[in-house]
């Protein structure tokens, strides 16, 4: 077909005409939201580093240079958001946590030792609790909580015990928390609340610390002899599940945390956290993990098919079994004896596990038959060296399949070890805190040696795992920039140097709450890096983790969280 000169021009001047109609109209790509103007950190070894992110429908939708971006994703109705400056990185995962306790932290007394809390002291703890006795009107009867009690920080040797607490609680029954959430310090109250007296025996894998010279309690009961009472302990009715549920949640986003994790869960948690969900309580994604003994009457309602998927931002990502107890509470399991005595003055002490070899290895065994993940808790050497033959036993055969299993803490695990989770695939989750909070009591207990390789993020990276560290809350506050802190810098309380030779990088601090711990739940592909079609769960920082002086990281701040591009955290 052949024009004419004016053919020609009028057939351009109606395609100008027809471009500039539809110059109003959003282009198919148009971004809800871009992100630019300052440090974006992805955590994509692919693309380290952009300088913009455009999201789209609350998945990542593309990142790039900041003019590609503009020009291929602004539209007239994309808000643009500068950053000034500060730095974005994709939300933080939770590796492990209990976060049913975030639900009713805000009504109890804090005593962690400084700087997390004011019990410095049993004086100082006895005057938090004071100050909230009189700050209530509560009546007889009324349960009185605290949380945080840590003997190991206590000058002098003097511990808490329950006739502190009847002086100030004659007619309440109180329970002061353990630092390591595996028991409490009860008055007599409390105790009788709870059927505990001289004539209950010590159940196997429990401790109840007496009275010198007698069988009378003094006070603290931990791991088995706790159980019965921790799960027990008092939730949230009806009218206060929602309430609650986001209270506790903006815990966790104001820590940047996009993915918390429920460490324990027991059956009536399960139904309660379902029950929010339902409601749409949910602002963040929960992660539980049902407790061994419960699991026959979760499954009721939660056959295993429905494991792992997500529904309401809830799914139970597998299941609990705790294998010891705690370092600094002198439950850990270990092969050789603390140097200090045990819990109650027992010589020779190694620990106990918390169920015999052979249940543990049933544990495992109808856990890995069901093909769900498995977490245990193991932090001394000897409880680490029972799940390694719990899992040869339970999976024999099928040794090295990746079923994501992870042994939460690994704290005191040996060289040895970390070879065999190597070969087997197995995931350490682990507690770099520990290099503060505690590890001045772990060299008193456990010698240098051994606790200067507590947590050993380096070696594990080396070898060729991908660990991941947690917070523990609320045996530590959610804190993630400190986690990242001692993580890097491996400083204790007193200010020593820890294991200096497992100190790893800010980068490397920040994989292990972010893309390794979507790979521990199966959510890689959706979760952990600025990456496109992942979703747009992100944080912004006051400054840049990988920039600043290592020892200026935990006084960085989160101004802002994102979950699927919807702002659910803002610094006032």
């Amino acid at each position: 077909m052949r024009y004419s000169k004016s053919g020609l021009t009028l057939l351009s001047c109606a395609a100008l005409a027809l471009i500039s109609a539809c110059s109003s109209t959003p282009p198919r790509s148009e971004a809800d939201l871009i992100f630019s103007g300052g440090d974006i950190v992805t955590v994509d070894d692919s693309k380290p580093s952009v300088e913009a992110v455009a999201l789209k429908n609350g998945r990542i939708q593309a990142t790039g240079s900041r003019a590609d971006i503009l020009a291929a994703h602004k539209g007239p109705n994309t808000r643009l958001v500068d950053l000034a400056g500060k730095t974005l990185l994709p939300g933080f995962l939770d590796p492990h946590s209990h976060y049913i306790n975030a639900l009713t932290v805000a009504n109890q007394v804090n005593v962690f030792a400084p700087p997390a809390g004011p019990g410095k002291d049993v004086p100082a703890i006895l005057e938090e609790l004071r100050k909230f006795r009189d700050s209530k009107k509560l009546a007889a009867g009324e349960l009185v909580m605290a949380y945080g009690y840590d003997d190991t920080a206590m000058p002098g040797g003097r511990l808490l015990n329950r006739d502190d607490l009847d002086s100030l609680f004659p007619n309440n029954p109180v329970m002061v928390g353990h630092v390591s959430l595996h028991g409490a310090v009860l008055n007599s109250a409390a105790l009788k609340k709870y059927g505990v007296s001289a004539a209950t025996p010590t159940p196997p894998g429990g401790v109840i610390v007496r009275k010198k010279g007698s069988m009378e309690p003094d006070g603290l009961l931990m791991e088995t002899a706790f159980l019965p009472i921790f799960s027990q302990l008092p939730k949230p009715n009806a009218e206060q599940e929602v309430a609650w549920t986001r209270a506790g949640q903006l815990l966790y986003a104001a820590a940047g945390i996009t993915t918390a994790h429920e460490g324990a869960t027991h059956a009536n948690e399960v139904a309660l956290m379902q029950r929010a969900a339902a409601q749409g309580a949910n602002l963040i994604d929960i992660v539980a993990y049902p407790f061994i003994t419960e699991l026959d009457e979760v499954l009721k309602d939660n056959p295993p098919a429905s494991f792992g998927k997500y529904k309401d931002r809830l799914k139970l990502g597998g299941v609990k079994v705790t294998i010891d107890g705690s370092p600094q509470g002198k439950t850990a399991f270990f092969t050789t004896p603390y140097l200090t005595g045990g819990p109650g003055g027992e010589q020779n002490w190694r620990g106990e596990p918390t169920f015999p070899e052979e249940t543990v290895k049933g544990m495992v065994k109808k856990v890995y038959d069901l093909g769900l993940p498995l977490n245990l808790h193991a932090n001394g050497d000897a409880a680490i060296d029972l799940f390694l033959r719990a899992h040869e036993f339970a999976a024999a055969g099928s040794l090295d399949k990746a079923r994501r299993t992870t042994v939460i803490h690994s704290q005191f695990v040996r060289r040895d070890q970390l070879d065999k989770y190597l070969a087997y695939r197995v995931i350490p989750s682990f507690y770099t805190e520990h290099t503060f909070y505690f590890a001045d009591a772990h060299i008193k207990q456990r010698g240098k040696a051994q606790a200067e390789f507590i947590s050993p993020m380096k070696t594990a990276l080396a070898m060729g795992l991908h660990p991941t560290n947690h917070t523990d809350f609320n045996v530590a506050p959610l804190d993630q920039m400190f986690v990242v802190w001692t993580a890097v810098n491996r400083v204790s309380r007193s200010g020593q140097v820890v294991g200096a030779e497992e100190r790893v990088s800010p980068l490397d601090a920040i994989k292990a709450i972010t893309i390794n711990a979507a790979y521990q739940y199966f959510e890689e592909d959706s979760k952990g890096s600025i990456t496109p079609s992942k979703l747009a769960d992100l944080v912004i920082l006051d400054r840049n983790p990988l920039k600043v002086p290592p020892l200026e990281i935990k006084d960085i701040r989160v101004l802002e969280t994102f979950k699927e591009g919807q702002s659910i955290y803002k610094a006032p």
